[in-house]
């Protein structure tokens, strides 16, 4: 039995199909065919039951993928153990991060750390949440940033910074010529909101719902950017939330449109997640601490009220 050969039954398994995850594995299918059935002639067992499409795990073979889960991570620690002892922060490092997040945080932080640390090799996806704790659980991210709380059982959670939600409005909107904003001041007018699938989307539903005066009726156009919804309430069309940082770089008539809320403000946390089995974890904190450094800055709120993503 091999590490080898475990990798090629977690991509059989995650994939249900040979010949795509021996692609991903780099190899030849017959390849990666012949050793699974290596393995198990020496376990006298089958993994798969290849006549079903698309190929599923036996009952035994459901307990041996749990397993090899376990031994390849484990595998993984031997690498990262010798590379803290050796102060080495280096190698490719993976990471997911949310789209509502991506344009803001990451050209805040992303020069300092290629600078801070030039032998990490840095690969950023832009994931929604639920494909990030899916690539988490399947190992093929070592960290994510996203809104949390989760309450995934295998992932850790860091917080990161809390980010107030910001209401940008039409200066003919009823509530525009308020200072500061009320939940209560959102009942009036359509509320413009990303499409289904963004965590922002459903804080700010989370937001409104909490509020006896709104309908699920007010919820009626949504787009993929806040650059549209911002064009949208520019033309009288509505009102959006929009998160703190995304607000730094709007013009100064865009700005004149925010209004912010009274304390507690309502906010999302924002969170490095990671596997508990806490491969590469000298990088992660390198990455935390990077990011710690460019965002505390910028958000000087304290008074906030945690919306959950969910």
């Amino acid at each position: 039995m091999t590490i080898t050969q475990l990798h090629y039954v977690l991509a059989v398994a995650e994939h249900k199909n040979f010949t795509l995850a021996a692609e991903k594995c780099f190899v030849t299918q017959p390849t990666l065919s012949m050793q699974i059935q290596k393995l198990e002639e020496e376990l006298d067992i089958l993994i798969f039951d290849r006549s079903k499409k698309p190929i599923s795990l036996t009952d035994i073979g459901e307990k041996i993928v749990t397993q090899a889960k376990n031994i390849v991570n484990e595998a993984g620690r031997i690498k990262d153990i010798v590379d803290q002892q050796k102060g080495y922060i280096g190698g490719e490092f993976r990471v997911g991060i949310i789209p509502t997040v991506t344009p803001t945080l990451l050209p805040m932080f992303l020069n300092n750390f290629i600078n801070k640390y030039p032998k990490v090799n840095l690969i950023i996806e832009e994931l929604t949440t639920e494909e990030i704790i899916l690539k988490l659980k399947n190992g093929h991210l070592d960290c994510a940033i996203a809104a949390t709380p989760l309450d995934e059982v295998n992932l850790k959670e860091i917080v990161l910074y809390y980010e107030p939600f910001v209401a940008y409005l039409n200066e003919n909107h009823e509530a525009s010529s308020k200072k500061e904003l009320e939940i209560n001041d959102l009942d009036s007018d359509h509320i413009l909101l990303l499409q289904d699938g963004h965590c922002f989307r459903n804080g700010i539903l989370n937001i409104c719902k909490n509020n006896k005066f709104i309908s699920e009726n007010h919820f009626q156009i949504e787009s993929g950017s806040f650059e549209t919804l911002i064009k949208l309430v520019d033309e009288g069309l509505g009102i959006t939330l929009l998160p703190y940082l995304h607000t730094l770089d709007l013009n100064d008539k865009s700005k004149s449109k925010l209004r912010h809320f009274i304390d507690p403000k309502p906010a999302r946390e924002v969170s490095l997640i990671y596997p508990k089995n806490e491969l590469k974890i000298h990088i992660i904190e390198a990455l935390r601490s990077t990011i710690n450094g460019v965002v505390r800055g910028a958000i000087a709120f304290q008074d906030v009220e945690i919306i959950s993503p969910k």
